[in-house]
């Protein structure tokens, strides 16, 4: 194994975590083992400390940064190796070490494809992320749960997602309907589980029993008889959410007859949680409706629904939502996902958008995919752009063929320097400045005429 060399170059990210560092240097000596060369020490134990060193507490960074964070700061072995160290720190006695190793786990799949390695490995993270889902409490729960999403992402779909999902499916079922547990911790759960599901199911009635699962959390906040018209956010509302968007996800996988119960069910119950006074509970239940929409147009082009002129009043009524007690932020993101929806409805319309990733493009130019591409991307974050370019299971579901590959010099005449980056929105800052202030001289000088 590679010493752990200690580095004169730059820290990246934020500084932390701190506080775990006695606690992980203790479970690296403990039981009187007495080793030449130690895999943390207590300046670097700490996992965001350790993750500084290879780019890991900031997984925008490793993505944005690539290979060359390999070449400036270690080889693929060296990379592995603390790996190994986060892998054997999810055992450690302290909750805050342990969900500071999940997180580096995370970070560094979400920012690199480390197949060969995790699928060595898969059984030991299995039991680690089991057993943080089933003892830990609730950010301890949170990092299992996100940690098992891009776990699955990495594996794809296969035996061993397969075996994956059947050991966490359950734990992450119970946290999701158990009333005691955390809100944030069921949050992540909800995602969790629709996320594997989409990727490791290959049996039809566990993708129902999922459904059926994420379906009892959110239609706990469908508008009832006895109520007013206007839905009360809860401190439940952010799980109903993240539950609805995992159920509009594997939505896109159910055959022809199971989408069309699903319909049946839901098209007039779901466009209730529009009177929501939450913006994103709002925003949800609209491009729920938008894809519920497209699935049921491309079974019957002639589809007809019956409360197509009330329900399109209302989106009408969000896309040019002006009421002064709504955040400005709030009713300008509204309006403009509102626009695209009542398009949508209204004139079967998708306004196309493109993604960049290294020298390729994807159009996003359906609900479906849009529904898909937003449901990996929060869970990858910035990492996301990497695994559109290296992740085959990804490239499937987005019909982009086998990977490109690229030699090292196509790489680096691609790459943009952080000192390039710095000024291009230092000068885009400078030029959003003086825009503003012209329109607002231009808003003064009409003030002063009248």
């Amino acid at each position: 194994m590679p010493k752990n060399k200690k580095r004169n170059t730059p820290h990246r990210g934020g500084s932390g975590g701190s506080g775990s560092g006695a606690a992980a240097a203790t479970a690296a000596t403990a039981g009187g083992q007495h080793r030449n060369v130690q895999p943390f020490s207590d300046e670097d134990a700490s996992i965001e400390t350790m993750s500084h060193c290879s780019g890991y507490s900031d997984p925008s960074s490793f993505a944005e940064d690539g290979p060359e964070v390999l070449d400036e700061e270690g080889t693929q072995e060296d990379v592995e190796y603390k790996l190994k160290g986060f892998i054997d720190l999810t055992l450690d006695k302290s909750a805050k070490t342990r969900q500071a190793a999940l997180e580096g786990i995370k970070n560094a799949l979400a920012s690199k494809m480390l197949y060969e390695f995790i699928l060595e490995r898969r059984m030991t993270l299995t039991d680690s992320i089991e057993r943080c889902l089933k003892k830990g409490k609730s950010d301890e729960q949170r990092a299992a749960a996100a940690l098992a999403s891009v776990l699955c992402i990495q594996l794809g779909p296969g035996i061993e997602s397969e075996e994956v999902l059947k050991t966490l499916g359950p734990i992450l079922k119970k946290i999701i309907c158990d009333g005691t547990a955390s809100i944030q911790a069921r949050q992540t759960c909800a995602t969790c589980f629709g996320v594997c599901c989409f990727i490791a199911t290959d049996d039809i009635t566990e993708l129902y029993s999922t459904l059926e699962c994420l379906e009892n959390v959110f239609t706990k906040s469908y508008l009832k008889e006895k109520d007013t018209n206007v839905i009360c956010s809860t401190p439940n509302t952010v799980l109903h959410i993240s539950s609805l968007l995992a159920w509009t996800l594997l939505l896109t996988i159910c055959p022809i007859s199971e989408v069309k119960k699903k319909l049946e069910m839901h098209f007039h119950k779901l466009p209730s949680l529009l009177s929501s006074d939450d913006v994103n509970m709002r925003i949800a239940a609209g491009e729920s409706l938008a894809l519920m929409f497209e699935l049921a147009r491309g079974m019957e082009s002639d589809f007809f629904y019956e409360d197509m002129e009330s329900l399109t009043q209302m989106l009408r009524a969000l896309a040019t939502d002006g009421n002064k007690h709504r955040a400005k932020v709030d009713k300008r993101k509204q309006r403009s996902v509102f626009r695209d929806i009542l398009r949508a409805v209204e004139e079967r319309d998708f306004p196309t958008e493109t993604v960049k990733f290294g020298p390729e493009r994807m159009y996003i130019d359906c609900w479906v995919k849009k529904h898909t591409y937003d449901t990996f991307k929060e869970v990858l974050g910035s990492g996301m752009q990497y695994h559109l370019q290296s992740n085959e299971f990804l490239r499937n579901v987005f019909e982009l063929g086998p990977p490109v590959m690229l030699d090292a010099a196509t790489l680096k005449t691609m790459k943009i320097s952080r000192f390039e980056r710095h000024l291009y929105n230092s000068a885009a800052f400078k030029a959003r400045t003086k825009a503003r202030s012209k329109c607002r001289d231009k808003r003064a000088d009409v003030g002063e005429f009248f």
